[in-house]
């Protein structure tokens, strides 16, 4: 199965769940969707780290003025990071990483949907005032982008990039 087609697959899916759960019960509901990745399945940005192998913790800052501290980060090609995740704000955060355009398509569904919580290796959503993690180990040299996708927040500005370098 290509990996345009298990996306499309995973967000049909995850549209799905959603609509059921909201069909049977009111409230927040965390669950799986998206094109975030499983396990160790490789993804277009890399795939998910193991604790084990962590290189280096990056701590990164969310917050109300819609923005990322650092919005700027660097790896190396193989290495595997552990992104250290604080909410500073008042309101909920979150943060993705992908592609742009798994962003795009993610920030589409979660404007219908726009009380989903992230239940993905390279998605944690925060509420105000906690912190949270994503353990990634980057395979591929090039660009990843880190966004919050909760609605207006990545029109906002709410948005980052990780560059890759080779090793």
């Amino acid at each position: 199965m290509t990996k345009k087609r298990k996306f499309a697959t995973r967000l049909i899916g995850a549209a799905c769940l959603a609509l059921s759960a909201s069909a049977f019960a009111g409230g927040d509901h965390a669950h799986e969707h998206g094109a975030g990745a499983h396990a160790n399945e490789e993804t277009a940005i890399g795939k998910p780290g193991q604790a084990s192998k962590v290189t280096r913790t990056i701590n990164v800052s969310m917050n109300d003025k819609m923005r990322f501290e650092p919005a700027s980060i660097r790896v190396k090609q193989g290495e595997t990071v552990r992104f250290a995740i604080r909410n500073a704000g008042q309101i909920k955060h979150e943060m993705n990483l992908g592609t742009e355009q798994e962003l795009l398509e993610h920030l589409e569904v979660m404007k219908k949907f726009p009380n989903m919580e992230h239940d993905e290796p390279n998605q944690v959503t925060i509420a105000p005032g906690q912190q949270g993690e994503i353990v990634w180990q980057f395979t591929k040299a090039g660009a990843v982008i880190f966004a919050c996708l909760v609605p207006g927040h990545y029109e906002a500005g709410m948005k980052g990039k990780v560059r890759v370098s080779r090793r």
